[in-house]
């Protein structure tokens, strides 16, 4: 009898795929097998046109992707939202059809989550990244979807890129490492090699990435879509949420220090806004474009990567948002609730945006599994006002109890009902677009231009905004392990602004001469990315004021949290006097003392303390207000977190108030050995515009400055005496 052959053991296994992956190359593939010969471009009727369903490797690669994560989101996982309305100013009948854009006496109901992209549920609120801005329109024609973040371009132009650049940016697989930041290799890798993100990294290592509130931060659509009007009419179309309260955000420094003393900061910024009545408003904004300009601009506007400047096409403000109901609870609804770029209404379509092209299909292909199969628009929050009747039935969670003989169309059995609506009766109408074009995997040649517009993006930032922007790169870069990483993108940024990459190189200790030359990623593979590495083109707009934050009009101090630090003996009358001309302006001034529970003024009187310093720090608040009294200021004086609190406050170029004996806290504190000041000798510090301190004038003389002072938020200036940045 022949020997019977062993079996190999689990080791042998083991060493036997070791052997067969390395006998094949590394040539890109499908799940079948199949080589991919482009991976850069999804399919599409030409190379402007819409994205093709028959495009297997497109839909197999997102299909993957979004089935990645159970249950948590993939991407927007940590999430705050609210209940709201929405009013249009005056009819739009000219530019769309869409009902809840003509009249103005009509609230639509909303709902709008907002969000961080890269972390996990349980990350921080106030990490450097892109915030998700969706609102969930509820109106009598179906639910309008419109999705969108907190910035108006985005990393790719196309959707085939996507699980590639989350892939990047999410921790490492390898040790799940680092969490909700993308300062690590695998990102920088994947940017150093897409020029065309280059846009959106001068957006997100700028301070609009750390927002000081979701209810100062502005929103975009951030794709170009249609509106439609009656007569079949249409224009492009780009979307805007504009704050009443202005856009202001946080230093990185502070940042850091929030997630540590409270990492849901933003989540409970907007819950208590909003419990306390201090409703967030947004004004929502259109720049309209006619189809006969769409070839006039430098760029392509169904390029995601691009923005039309608001100097260019101005942004028309046509209505109001208001969010004014907490969630009753936060996993039926800010859980559970789904948008999609794809729920429209008659009035808005789309265009051939081939980011915007595979998000129609990832958003529907995400919840199936994400909230248990197909029936996920029966649960509550995601239910419309409007009726349903259509013939879909049964599936994993099914809710309606459909009656009847029929479920299919055309029928006679059940009256031929439901049945087609016509265009005059609110049925939704495709927009008849041309499309002329061979079936290709191309990028259109109008989409190559990566770095006109970051560079109008560096351009358009004050001073301060751009050493924040430096400060970020080297932050972000130096947590890069590989040189090579780090070299490949310091060229990039050479091509963006030389002096922007030369002040990044010095702080990562690369030779300037590292920025000469041509762009070169040193991949060698065909069909790569260096394929669509253009030069900078020409821009005739040097730059933008609406892209600054600090550049962009103030908005009073309404909901502004001011700190005011005392302790037991403190002037009482100069306390609620400063109180009092705070809430008169909309601001809240919070009593922030040594211990808790409640102190007693000079006078006599109690007074409820409601942070103690033992729990808090001044980069939770908008600015510091010391008011005087000998015995509070004797215990603060003595109190090492008091004068931390003051000292932050002022490195975070805040606004600080004092009065009387109140101004010896501050010029302790300020004048400090380490700090810059520390060889200051004056007490009164009238150069300085953010600080308002005076020994003999009235609070509520001081009141009125100190209001003033606080309006800009920051008073940068302070900055240039740093003795190390922030």
């Amino acid at each position: 009898m022949p020997k019977e052959r062993s079996k190999p053991t689990n080791k042998k296994l083991r060493e036997l795929e070791q052997a067969k992956e390395e006998s094949h190359d590394q040539h890109l593939t499908t799940n079948q097998g199949l080589r991919i010969n482009d991976d850069q471009n999804s399919l599409k009727a030409g190379a402007r046109g819409p994205s093709l369903l028959e495009d297997f490797i497109l839909r197999e690669k997102i299909t993957h992707f979004d089935h990645e994560r159970i249950p948590e989101r993939v991407v927007h996982a940590r999430g705050s939202a609210a209940h709201g309305y929405f009013q249009v100013y005056k009819p739009m009948a000219h530019l769309t059809r869409a009902k809840f854009l003509q009249d103005p006496s009509a609230r639509t109901p909303v709902f709008v989550r907002f969000s961080t992209v890269a972390g996990s549920r349980g990350s921080t609120d106030l990490a450097r990244d892109v915030r998700g801005f969706a609102v969930k329109f509820y109106t009598e024609e179906g639910n309008y979807d419109l999705v969108g973040n907190n910035m108006p371009v985005f990393f790719i132009q196309d959707a085939v890129k996507f699980p590639d650049l989350i892939h990047a940016v999410k921790p490492e697989p390898h040790n799940e490492i680092p969490q909700a930041a993308s300062a690590h290799d695998t990102f920088w890798d994947f940017i150093s090699l897409m020029p065309e993100s280059m846009h959106m990294i001068m957006w997100v290592m700028s301070d609009r990435a750390i927002p000081r509130s979701f209810r100062m931060m502005e929103g975009f659509g951030v794709h170009t879509f249609r509106f439609v009007n009656d007569q079949g009419v249409g224009r492009f179309v780009k979307f805007h949420w504009k704050p009443l309260l202005g856009v202001h955000s946080v230093l990185w420094d502070e940042a850091q220090k929030i997630s540590g003393l409270d990492p849901d900061f933003l989540r409970r910024d907007l819950w208590e806004a909003i419990e306390a009545g201090n409703y967030p408003e947004w004004e929502l904004g259109v720049q309209v474009v006619e189809e006969k300009d769409e070839q006039k601009f430098e760029f392509d506007l169904l390029d995601p990567t691009k923005l039309i400047p608001e100097e260019v096409v101005p942004v028309m403000r046509i209505g109001k948002m208001t969010l004014d109901r907490n969630p009753d609870n936060f996993f039926a609804e800010t859980e559970q609730v789904a948008f999609h770029p794809g729920h429209l209404v008659p009035g808005i379509d789309f265009t051939n945006d081939p980011l915007l092209q595979g998000r129609l299909f990832s958003y529907t292909d995400t919840q199936l599994i994400r909230l248990g199969g197909p029936n996920f628009h029966e649960i509550p929050i995601n239910r419309p006002v409007a009726p349903l009747h259509n013939n879909q039935r049964d599936g994993h969670m099914r809710q309606t109890i459909n009656v009847g003989e029929s479920s299919y169309h055309p029928n006679s059995v059940g009256g031929g009902c439901p049945m087609q609506a016509k265009a005059d009766m609110g049925g939704f109408l495709s927009y008849a677009e041309k499309l002329i074009g061979s079936k290709v995997r191309e990028r259109s040649k109008s989409f190559f231009d990566h770095f006109s517009q970051a560079a109008l993006f560096y351009r358009s930032q004050s001073a301060p905004e751009q050493e924040h922007m430096v400060q970020a790169l080297q932050f972000e870069l130096g947590k890069v392990d590989r040189p090579a990483i780090r070299e490949r993108m310091v060229g990039l940024l050479a091509h963006v602004d030389k002096t922007l990459a030369t002040r990044v190189a010095a702080g990562l200790g690369l030779p300037v001469m590292k920025l000469e030359g041509t762009l070169n990623l040193s991949i060698p593979a065909d069909g790569d990315p260096r394929d669509y590495q253009p030069k900078r083109a020409a821009a005739t707009s040097e730059k933008s004021s609406a892209l600054s934050m600090v550049l962009a009009p103030k908005e009073g101090i309404r909901t502004r949290k001011i700190a005011v630090l005392a302790a037991d003996g403190v002037d009482g009358d100069a306390l609620s006097t400063m109180q009092t001309a705070l809430k008169a302006a909309g601001a809240q001034a919070m009593l922030v003392a040594p211990r808790s529970g409640s102190l007693k003024t000079a006078q006599g009187r109690e007074v409820k303390i409601d942070f103690s310093l033992l729990t808090t720090g001044s980069v939770l608040f908008d600015a510091v207000y010391i008011p005087g009294g000998e015995q509070s200021v004797n215990t603060l004086l003595r109190t090492p977190k008091a004068q931390m609190f003051v000292q932050e406050a002022y490195l975070h170029c805040k606004a600080i108030a004092a009065v009387a004996a109140g101004v010896d806290v501050v010029q302790h504190a300020i004048t400090a050995p380490g700090m810059p000041n520390s060889n200051e000798k004056s007490g009164d510090f009238q150069q300085d515009e953010g600080l308002v301190v005076a020994r003999d004038a009235s609070a509520k003389q001081v009141a009125a400055r100190f209001i003033k002072a606080i309006e800009p938020h920051r008073h940068w200036a302070r900055e240039k005496a740093l003795a190390s940045p922030l």
